[in-house]
């Protein structure tokens, strides 16, 4: 039976699976020492790591070294020698039973050398691939490492339709309480996501403005420059609308659109967005476009086609553009476009927010030709990566002395993260999730309601591809995707954000 996790404690052992693969070299082992370097992790935390490669100890240090010195800068590592010391690694093979009481036995109890207890407890994070996700389990309870005081993270993806989402959500539950589950999307990391929330309900200036009233649309762009980068096995078999858009872009989309929560805390934010993800119209046809990339360029240099890099024909999606609509009072009428893709002209992540037009210009009267009058409406633009920042265009009067008429041009006021928290470290993703994890903060991870919302919603587009027999357009890598895409929003008047 599942746990109570009723009591929120403060982890003093964090085992990881995946611990050599590549995302523990780029993102889990260089968070953990820069939190580490920031006095951000308790003194006593320890940290095991575990995966089918045989190491020792030091060779795991030596490992983990290398991937310091590779993928974090130097000024955020500390003292790099006592985050090492931290380390400690056990093999295990997780498709058989075998090796997980050695597992449990290397990370022990909660408590100090002396066997005295601190009342801290395990957390467990899963970076494995999905397949690996129920033997892991049934391995973890077998040597007692699902009693109390023991929570879990799960790394993306949390299996490829509904189906197979409920498998492995049922299997974690059959150890695990929700309140112990910690599904990640990493972008909820992201500082610009996260302030997308004080943006929203921190200043009184946008709440009143933010529906169908004054919004004429939103869009949300997750663009790619790179291809397969070795993924080429996982993402033939998952496509831009499972790989991007069931999670990341569903989550940004429910965050720009949730009602304000009554309180900043994880079930408060997580019911909110559940119900904008339940209020999602199924996507009918002609409100998709789907593309897969060929031979190009990308910054003057030529990149092949999608088929030359998986090295055989494959009739997946590279390239997806949707027409989405969220059917309730706030956002009734409201188109929200989005698009993603991989080998496009730039990376970005990015979501913009199109007002609505002055219901009257005054400036309307004025006949003369020369005059500058013609009124854009605002836009908000949130950058989320590579460049955080927020911008807004404001309509302003150009200098001079009007004698033609009153001349207007859209100014852009730019407040660039960096630059607005100077002394502030631009922190990796995973060092909130991790420290979040550790602490028992659910609030930016993806709860069981919403991850099954989001694929119901997706599915329901792959079977109406698959209705109406839809394969893939192509369009050249460095472009912005098939023309189709472009055509899905200038029909209704729109132009993408570029």
């Amino acid at each position: 039976m599942p746990q109570n996790k009723a009591d929120i404690f403060t982890a003093d052992r964090l085992l990881l699976f995946g611990a050599t693969g590549d995302l523990a070299q780029r993102m889990l082992l260089p968070s953990l020492c820069a939190l580490d370097a920031d006095g951000l992790l308790h003194d006593d935390l320890r940290i095991v790591g575990t995966a089918r490669s045989k190491k020792s100890d030091a060779e795991y240090r030596d490992f983990a070294r290398e991937a310091l010195e590779q993928h974090l800068p130097a000024d955020r590592r500390g003292s790099m020698a006592d985050f090492l010391n931290r380390l400690s690694y056990q093999p295990l093979d997780a498709t058989t039973l075998e090796g997980f009481d050695e597992l449990a036995e290397r990370i022990g109890r909660s408590g100090d050398e002396d066997g005295n207890e601190r009342g801290g407890g395990l957390a467990i994070f899963l970076s494995t691939a999905p397949s690996l996700f129920e033997p892991t389990i049934k391995g973890l309870r077998q040597s007692g490492l699902t009693d109390d005081n023991v929570r879990i993270g799960l790394e993306k993806p949390l299996g490829r339709d509904l189906a197979s989402s409920k498998e492995i959500n049922d299997a974690v539950a059959s150890v695990f309480d929700e309140s112990a589950i910690f599904r990640i999307d990493h972008y909820l990391g992201k500082e610009t996501v996260q302030n997308l929330l004080a943006l929203r309900f921190a200043n009184i200036m946008f709440e009143p403005l933010w529906n169908a009233g004054h919004i004429d649309h939103v869009q949300i762009t997750v663009a790619e420059t790179v291809g397969l980068e070795g993924r080429g096995a996982f993402y033939d078999n998952a496509g831009a609308l499972r790989d991007m858009v069931q999670n990341h872009m569903l989550q940004l989309l429910a965050l720009v659109a949730m009602e304000p929560p009554g309180k900043f805390d994880a079930t408060a934010i997580r019911d909110e967005k559940v119900k904008v993800l339940r209020a999602l119209r199924q996507v009918e046809a002609g409100q998709t476009v789907t593309g897969q990339y060929t031979a190009g360029a990308i910054e003057r240099q030529a990149v092949p086609g999608y088929d030359d890099e998986l090295e055989s024909e494959s009739d997946t999606e590279t390239f997806v553009a949707l027409k989405a609509h969220v059917d309730n009072w706030r956002w009734k009428g409201v188109p929200f476009y989005m698009r993603t893709g991989k080998r496009l002209p730039e990376r970005v992540t990015e979501i913009v927010v199109q007002f609505r037009c002055v219901p009257h210009s005054i400036f309307n009267g004025d006949s003369s030709p020369k005059a500058g009058t013609r009124l854009q409406p605002n836009r908000l633009v949130i950058g989320i990566q590579p460049e955080e920042n927020i911008q807004l265009s404001l309509m302003a009067k150009m200098p001079g002395l009007d004698r033609e008429g009153i001349r207007l041009r859209s100014v852009p006021l730019d407040i660039a993260m960096p630059d607005a928290f100077t002394g502030t470290h631009r922190r990796i993703a995973y060092e909130r999730l991790l420290l979040d994890l550790i602490e028992g903060d659910q609030t930016l991870f993806v709860r069981r309601d919403e991850v099954e919302a989001q694929w119901e919603w997706v599915d329901a587009i792959r079977a109406l591809w698959e209705a109406e027999s839809v394969r893939p357009k192509n369009y050249t890598a460095g472009s912005w995707g098939p023309s189709a895409a472009i055509a899905l929003a200038e029909r209704d008047g729109v132009s993408w954000h570029e």
